[in-house]
């Protein structure tokens, strides 16, 4: 696909303002139908011919907006990749940039991929440390985005947490108990008996400091950090192969997790199992290689290489995360 333009605001108001109604059209003079003669008002031919051509080109604008819509593989991401590529058009038409909160693995590769197709628009994405999951998303125009913009601070949980050691869900737990919202934090490092690490919008991050106090039956302090002090790891995994007859859901998770199929559909019923963080209501939904799957107290594992069996079967490689 050709490179599409988002710069349709910007000439649309350049159209307005170059076809203004001079001030003469505009003067009323005794016989116009303010003063009781009801003679309809006529724009001049070439106005109504560029009214004409502005609905064409907001039109056009709307037609190349749903074609990148079209393109986008994770159906459940629609909704979020047409806000950013909403907040794109009004970044680049405004020569300014802009950010999104932190978005999940999935809408953000959904969102680059759709914005790699505009011509008029750089976006640079951000989430603290090399290996982030979650990332913000900054889009402008190229001669506004010239360099990566401040948009994460990070924070540090400490306290007693040898005798009581606390689970990412615990963390995030009560940091989403101050108030604040999901899409405000992006990824928590966990550092054992030490405490956590974790990314926020800067906006936030006073509010947190004075505000969080507890996790779980631990007290805590919480600090501000430089990015550099994140200390982070790639993440330890380790691969097995299954034999399987399908590549659903409920197949698949059962064999990664060690649950029966029962106990996987339970949890699939209760809401409990995401498919690349987004939750999954049918256990019949396939699954293909690079997907995520996670069950909530269980961890998560990834969909290596499929290769199909003599027998017609799959044979999967599932890697856990440790």
């Amino acid at each position: 696909m050709a490179a599409i333009s988002l710069a349709a605001p910007w000439i649309l108001r350049r159209a307005v303002r170059t076809f203004s109604l001079p001030q003469p059209l505009l003067h009323l003079n005794p016989g116009s139908c303010f003063h009781g003669t009801h003679r309809p008002f006529t724009f001049p031919t070439s106005l109504r011919h560029t009214a004409s051509g502005i609905r064409q080109l907001i039109q056009a604008v709307k037609g190349n907006f749903d074609d990148l819509l079209k393109g986008v593989g994770d159906k459940n991401a629609i909704e979020e990749v047409k806000h950013i590529l909403e907040m794109a058009r009004r970044a680049s038409s405004r020569r300014e940039v802009l950010h999104s909160d932190f978005l999940t693995p999935p809408v953000l590769k959904e969102s680059m991929m759709a914005l790699e197709k505009l011509a008029d628009v750089k976006a640079v994405a951000q989430g603290g440390y090399p290996q982030a999951e979650r990332c913000r998303l900054s889009v402008g125009h190229p001669e506004a985005l010239t360099s990566d913009p401040d948009i994460v601070a990070a924070l540090s949980i400490t306290g007693n947490f040898g005798f009581q050691p606390c689970s990412h869900g615990d963390f995030l737990g009560s940091i989403l108990g101050t108030g604040i919202a999901r899409e405000k934090i992006g990824d928590i490092i966990l550092q054992g008996e030490k405490g956590a690490q974790f990314l926020v919008v800067p906006e936030l991050a006073d509010y947190l400091i004075t505000s969080l106090e507890k996790v779980g039956n631990v007290s805590v302090s919480c600090t501000r950090i430089p990015l550099l002090a994140l200390e982070y790891e790639p993440p330890r995994t380790k691969s097995f192969k299954t034999i399987e007859a399908s590549l659903r859901v409920d197949a698949l998770a059962s064999a990664g997790f060690k649950l029966s199929r029962s106990k996987l559909v339970n949890l699939i019923s209760n809401g409990d199992v995401r498919v690349n963080w987004t939750t999954v209501t049918k256990n019949g939904t396939t699954l293909r290689t690079g997907d995520i799957v996670s069950v909530s107290g269980k961890g998560r594992i990834k969909i290596g290489e499929i290769n199909s069996t003599r027998k017609g079967k799959f044979a999967v490689e599932l890697i856990q995360y440790l």
